[in-house]
């Protein structure tokens, strides 16, 4: 069982804190992402599973042992850094399996495993390469490579896609993804990137300031985000937020008024949540792409929920277009469908999609749906 868990752990430098009372339990052969901004703890919450860091208070658990104090070599984990980290003067089979000879593995196993390794990752006719001769992308497979021959129980990856370019990232990204599916591994995987944490991890947990935000499934986190912070950080472009929102209730049905821009029906599931904060100081959110040009897609009813908008940029990206526009005063991106026709200067009426609206308070931060 490879089994991770955090309990009750913090972790100081000198007298600053860096992570604030993590409990987290990391399930056997689960894929985790820890995601959030620099300097939220992430990294540090990976060291200190490697070894590389010692928690000031609380315990880690690998299995069933407590490894706090543990040397890193005796943890049975396997880690890929940012930079690759591989030895120049070696070819990419000395690289891959320095850790096993380090280890005294048979010869005969050590190629076996690194033959086996290197076909799983395409790298089977670079084997007699050094890195300066390979590509970023094939670096960072070699890297993966050496971590997977050792045949861990857990596998640490801190930020392995940041030094690709966008296409690499993309390739590498659904690389890894395929091997974790074949390794049946834990993986703890560390980012600041939103979209990687969407699209690889099993769970994600979002960290600020040190502290667990919330943790669950990545569409859970999408669709109901547990506060502000997570609710602007994860999705691409992020969230559309207008404070001083009111709620004003009528018999079995509540609105949302967003001064300056309109009315907003409120879904009847949240009716209630809603009429419990009337008075609170309020922050409307709404997806851009939960926004649509109300001039294309005749809605009944669209009067009880749209705004209208100066449209300030466009981007078209083929498949849809990211509307930057300034509504009520507010700054707003709208993700809209290609056939609408919106140009820079032109007024548009857009069409909340009421279902999916959330409301935050304001002092608080906490979702209230």
């Amino acid at each position: 069982m490879a089994r991770v868990q955090f309990d009750h752990v913090y972790k100081r430098f000198n007298k600053t804190e860096v992570v604030h009372d993590i409990s987290l339990d990391i399930q056997d052969k689960e894929f985790l992402v820890l995601v959030g901004p620099s300097g939220c703890g992430k990294s540090t919450c990976l060291r200190m599973v490697a070894g590389l860091e010692e928690p000031t208070e609380g315990d880690i658990y690998i299995g069933d042992r407590i490894v706090n104090g543990v040397d890193p070599k005796d943890r049975d984990i396997a880690m890929v850094f940012q930079n690759y980290a591989l030895y120049p003067h070696m070819t990419v089979f000395d690289n891959m399996a320095f850790g096993l000879k380090l280890r005294h593995f048979p010869k005969a196993d050590i190629k076996k495993r690194v033959e086996d390794t290197a076909a799983t990752l395409g790298l089977e006719n670079l084997l007699k390469r050094k890195p300066k001769e390979l590509s970023g992308g094939q670096r960072q497979r070699v890297a993966l490579g050496r971590a997977i021959v050792r045949e861990a129980q857990v596998f640490l990856m801190d930020e392995p896609l940041s030094n690709l370019d966008a296409k690499l990232r993309v390739e590498t990204r659904a690389n890894i993804i395929k091997l974790h599916q074949n390794i049946q591994k834990t993986v703890i995987y560390v980012t600041h990137d939103q979209v990687e944490a969407m699209t690889m991890g099993d769970r994600i947990a979002v960290l600020n300031g040190g502290i667990i935000q919330q943790l669950g499934a990545p569409q859970e986190l999408y669709d109901h985000p547990a506060n502000l912070f997570v609710a602007g950080f994860i999705g691409s472009p992020s969230m559309n937020f207008v404070p001083n929102a009111k709620v004003v209730s009528e018999s079995n049905s509540a609105t949302i008024i967003l001064e300056g821009l309109g009315r907003i029906r409120v879904p009847q599931l949240y009716v209630e949540r809603a009429k419990a904060a009337a008075g609170k100081n309020l922050t409307f959110g709404v997806r851009p792409t939960h926004l649509e040009d109300a001039n294309i897609i005749g809605k009944d009813g669209i009067e009880q929920s749209s705004i209208d908008a100066a449209v300030d940029v466009v981007e078209n990206l083929g498949n849809e277009l990211q509307v930057y526009l300034t509504a009520g005063g507010h700054n707003m991106i709208a993700t809209l469908d290609p056939r609408s026709r919106v140009s820079s200067g032109d007024k548009v009426r857009l069409y909340v999609d009421s279902d999916q609206i959330h409301l935050f308070d304001t002092d608080s931060g906490e979702a209230i749906f």
